[in-house]
């Protein structure tokens, strides 16, 4: 099996249109003078770039075979599931809001605060947890087959290309050159769908009731909003007409992280280097003691169907996203030459090298234990976590002062944040010191709404001569919401030293 590389070979992978099985070189000319070596660059750096710095534009084959329709249904459901997911209400709150101006993050039906500090912490370890577990055992099939970056890529703007490029159900080079009004009439269609997903974007983080007043006002009324909205819709005209896939190649960190995150066994779509070497066109009349060729027929369709661009031959490869094209047309040809299928395979790269295959190693023991771990902590935060909260906070001033009678007061505040589902009216009161009173604003209770947050001002009154020679007396107040629910705060009042 030829080594590892994030990097095409510049040897074995030539520069191939994505449309064509045959090699297209965009290499220039040197000028009498010049150094050829200082035009090109040794490696065909990235498989959108030409050799000359200029973009290569890739237009992707199509090979509708086994895996390619089983990643189509799944495309378009999880389209249907990334729009419907803010207008599905669990508990009447949505599946998902992530109101960042609000500091609130609503994830199926509960409603995350910023005071929830350890259960945020820990859910986002669990997260990446998870997803190095996913990768150590299935790869990449996360970007290839459920990135909303892929899902609307393949499954949406290619097909509007399709069409306008005359090569509807095949892909490949353009038949006809987009132009005139056909170019107008695209990026049209592209600015429409765009408009739409932005909106879907914007909804998992305002809410689909505050993006439809939005949407029925006018855009005098909510600059900002609108401002949000178009700045979103550009980004996402940029990304499916111009940036494409190279968000995957050259923004997305994932690709680098699998470096770490894959190890020997993991699942990756490999090609079967000892089947199919050498590799080499079929002959009907084969020289006299000519090599035996490999299974590999060097027909390119495997090139040609791959929408990152690159050669599965030369190894594992970085920008290779495991979507599965390059499996469905090379067992294509190998069905129509008499060969057997799955010299481009799901594999590992032990299997490739004849080791058995083993689920259970070090990293896919060691990560589901984290997660049960991480699963059991969270729980265990979530059953003790209060339906409030409430903190003492020192005010502003000097620390206390004397009464007309002698006696000492404090003066601070109190936080409460009220954490349950519906509103709530607190009362307070004072358990120690013996003899003190406390006095608050509102005798009869604090109302807050679901969420909301109030700073009280309180004032205990200690009697003469009841703080303590060193100047400090602990105090506790008790703090009660209308369902019952109670808490016991400490705070340590504070007096002249004597």
């Amino acid at each position: 099996m030829p080594p590892i590389s994030d990097r095409n070979d510049p040897v074995s992978l030539p520069v191939i249109d994505a449309g064509t099985s045959s090699p297209a070189s965009s290499k220039r000319v040197a000028a009498p003078g010049e150094s050829d070596s200082m035009l090109s660059p040794d490696e065909h750096v990235l498989s959108t770039l030409e050799r000359d710095g200029s973009r290569r534009w890739l237009y992707p084959s199509l090979s509708k075979g086994r895996t390619w329709r089983w990643r189509r249904v799944l495309g378009y459901v999880l389209i249907v599931v990334f729009v419907a997911i803010p207008h599905i209400r669990v508990s009447g709150k949505p599946l998902v809001l992530l109101d960042i101006p609000a500091r609130q993050f609503t994830l199926f039906g509960h409603t995350f605060l910023p005071t929830d500090t350890p259960l945020l912490a820990l859910a986002m370890v669990g997260l990446f947890v998870a997803i190095a577990l996913v990768t150590a055992i299935g790869g990449r099939l996360w970007c290839g087959w459920a990135c909303p970056q892929t899902v609307y890529m393949e499954y949406l703007f290619r097909p509007i290309d399709r069409l306008f490029e005359g090569t509807v159900g095949r892909g490949g080079r353009p038949k006809r050159p987009i132009t005139g009004w056909r170019r107008f009439a695209r990026w049209g269609i592209y600015l429409v769908l765009s408009m739409i997903l932005a909106h879907s974007f914007l909804a998992y983080f305002v809410g689909t009731e505050q993006l439809a007043s939005w949407m029925r006002s006018s855009p005098v009324d909510h600059p900002i909003a609108f401002l949000v909205m178009a700045g979103t819709t550009v980004a996402m005209l940029f990304d499916f007409l111009f940036f494409r896939e190279q968000l995957c190649l050259i923004a997305c960190p994932y690709g680098r992280f699998q470096s770490v995150m894959l190890d020997r066994r993991s699942l990756i779509v490999g090609y079967d280097y000892n089947r199919g070497e050498p590799r080499g066109k079929i002959r009907k009349r084969p020289e006299p003691n000519a090599e035996p060729l490999g299974d590999c027929v060097a027909c390119g369709r495997c090139v040609a169907v791959c929408p990152t661009g690159i050669d599965i031959r030369d190894g594992l490869q970085m920008e290779c996203v495991n979507c599965a094209q390059c499996i469905d047309a090379c067992n294509d040809v190998m069905r129509k030459v008499g060969r057997p299928e799955g010299l481009i395979r799901y594999t590992s790269q032990d299997e490739l090298e004849g080791k058995p295959a083993r689920l259970l190693r070090p990293r896919t023991v060691l990560y589901p234990l984290l997660l049960l771990g991480i699963a059991i902590a969270f729980v265990g935060v979530l059953a003790t976590k209060s339906s409030f909260d409430a903190r003492p906070l020192r005010a502003g001033g000097n620390p206390f002062s004397r009464g007309p009678g002698g006696e000492i007061r404090n003066a601070f505040r109190v936080r409460i944040v009220n954490r349950s589902e519906a509103p709530q009216t607190y009362t307070m009161r004072l358990e120690s010191p013996a003899g003190a009173d406390l006095n608050v604003t509102d005798r009869e209770g604090l109302q807050l709404e679901p969420g909301a947050t109030s700073i009280v001002p309180v004032m205990v009154v200690v009697p003469r001569g009841g703080i303590p020679s060193d100047g400090q007396l602990g105090a506790s107040i008790r703090i009660e919401d209308s369902s019952g629910n109670e808490r016991t705060i400490d705070y340590t009042l504070l007096g002249p030293r004597i």
